[in-house]
């Protein structure tokens, strides 16, 4: 029955993409449908697992607007999810539905929602489809800005974990005051001020995770964690410093030790016209926060907050080959990027100007000093012995070197018709933390980006990449050519070969077409296992090879 259900949600989702914003008097309807699907081949020199015949992740999300109220509902189905995702998230249903009133500057939500206190640390709600991340809250949420240069949120709910819900309950608040509203001068000067503070609060239910006839870890049932940051802004120079504090948390994440956590975060950044500068610094030192203390340390469920990867989202295939995912229970780390635009008809400039971007990220551990403990039998973990405060670290401290990457990027348009980007990088990646094993690697890699417009309908662009490593399984070359024909098709074949170890191709070939709001992509891919990373979430996503059609549609 569940099956049949299904394919009739299937086939309504589709029969809507016939459909357009609908104007209901003074309400509106609007919505969205995604469905990625591959019907998958055994390939046993890449490992490919048994998905059975066809695999997809399908979406339809239904959105009705007025002037007073907002509704709405997602309906997901994934009973025969893609590859990659837990088995937790096998099944189908809506696991979204909303209504918002809005009145007098103030919003009053009832429902599941996503919500952001700050930078995220204490509170990041967020949905990453690619990474099967979805952490939305179900409970009640006010947000308003009645009083001019004064911004308020309070919240109260339980958060999604795949398809249930967990048991502990959430509940927080926030406020922010920008001075530049309440002092003219400021506004008129372009000077900019913002102050913040954010406070949240698990409550989860005791549970007995270490127990002997005469010992027992008493866990603590609400563990709090505030926020407190500071924006200043003279005309392009901006200033972010921020510091969160989170309470002892004995979890999973951290071997059931009771040391308090921090992150403290500074970032600094200058703009002007052709020129651009960023310096950050974050430190982090046990800072998983999460609704249920025993989730898989692994998993990607259950996250309460996100601390952002200072580290650059590569876009170019073997750039992003060994990508970064945040420590969250202690790193030091440093990013800076410098982008220049030397003007046009000068020596370096010539006649369309040159774009130079370099950058650089350092990421550390933070040092730790093991205390000892007096639990008996109780093992010595990775951060120390459960039931203790596990280690104290200096906060100037670093310990071994987790990831390091320094690269120079150049964009050139020679001719009116011919653009080229030039990439190289330099990336030192300790597999052995970031995954599990594998040691450092040390790699080189060289991107070259170029396009090229053939008439004023079609496009070509071609893509030549190469990464040295004398580690992990050695070097690697990448092309990828690409035809775009206004306004409809683009047509793209790419292969990554790897020219060391395995001498493995891994291969696409992809048709895109574009009509008005639809998108429908068809192809035959054989894909890498490895990490799918997004802003320093990752998920293991498993060799693929077969049929991939994704099709999406916004009304």
């Amino acid at each position: 029955m569940k099956k049949h259900i299904a394919l009739a949600l299937i086939l309504a989702c589709t029969s809507l993409g016939t459909m357009r914003a609908v104007d209901l008097g003074s309400a509106t309807v609007t919505g969205s449908i995604q469905s990625d699907m591959l019907v998958p081949q055994q390939d046993d020199a890449i490992g490919t697992e048994n998905t059975g015949a066809f695999n997809t992740n399908t979406y339809l999300t239904l959105n009705v607007h007025s002037q007073y109220v907002s509704a709405g509902l997602r309906a997901e189905f994934l009973e025969f999810p893609l590859p990659g995702f837990e088995d937790e998230f096998k099944g189908w249903g809506i696991p979204h539905f909303y209504v918002t009133g809005n009145i007098a500057k103030t919003e009053i939500t009832a429902g599941t929602f996503y919500e952001q206190f700050g930078s995220g640390f204490v509170l990041y709600g967020y949905e990453e489809r690619s990474l099967g991340v979805d952490n939305a809250i179900l409970g009640a949420r006010v947000k308003t800005s009645i009083v001019p240069g004064v911004r308020l949120k309070a919240l109260g709910g339980i958060q999604r974990h795949y398809w249930e819900w967990t048991d502990a309950a959430l509940w927080g608040g926030d406020i922010e005051l920008t001075f530049e509203e309440w002092f003219k001068p400021m506004a008129e000067n372009d000077i900019r001020l913002l102050l913040g503070a954010s406070y949240v609060s698990r409550h989860e239910k005791d549970e007995v995770i270490y127990a002997n006839p005469d010992y027992r870890l008493n866990l603590p049932q609400n563990v709090g964690a505030f926020d407190a940051r500071m924006k200043f802004g003279v005309a392009g120079f901006d200033l972010l410093a921020e510091y969160a504090y989170k309470a002892n948390d004995p979890t999973a994440s951290n071997g059931y030790i009771y040391k308090p956590g921090q992150v403290a975060m500074l970032s600094a950044s200058y703009s002007q016209k052709g020129m651009s500068v960023l310096l950050q610094a974050k430190r982090t030192d046990n800072f998983a926060f999460r609704t249920e203390r025993s989730a898989e340390p692994t998993s990607s469920s259950c996250y309460i907050n996100y601390l952002p990867a200072f580290t650059y989202q590569h876009t170019y295939a073997l750039a992003a080959l060994y990508p970064y995912a945040t420590q969250l229970m202690g790193e030091w780390a440093f990013q800076g990027e410098f982008r220049y635009k030397f003007p046009r008809k000068t020596a370096l400039g010539g006649k369309y100007g040159t774009d130079v971007v370099l950058r650089g990220s350092l990421v550390y551990d933070i040092e730790k000093n093991f205390v000892e403990g007096t639990l008996p039998n109780a093992s010595n973990g990775k951060y120390g012995i459960m039931g203790t405060d596990g280690y104290t670290s200096p906060f100037f401290g670093m310990g071994e070197m987790f990831y390091a990457e320094g690269g120079i990027e150049i964009s050139k348009k020679f001719t009116k018709d011919f653009k080229l980007n030039a990439m190289y990088m330099y990336q030192k990646y300790n597999k052995s933390v970031i995954e599990g094993e594998g040691g450092m690697i040390d790699s080189h890699i060289v991107v070259l980006d170029g396009k090229y417009q053939i008439s004023k309908k079609v496009t070509a662009r071609m893509e030549l990449q190469y990464l040295h490593t004398q580690q992990d399984e050695g070097d690697w070359v990448y092309g990828l050519a690409e035809v775009s024909v206004l306004p409809y098709l683009m047509f793209t074949v790419s292969d990554m070969w790897n020219i060391g170890e395995t001498n493995i191709h891994y291969y696409q070939a992809l048709v895109t077409g574009t009509f008005k709001s639809h998108r429908l992509q068809a192809g035959y891919v054989r894909t890498r296992a490895g990490y799918n990373c997004a802003g320093g979430v990752c998920r293991y996503i498993p060799a693929t090879r077969g049929v991939q059609i994704a099709y999406s549609y916004n009304f």
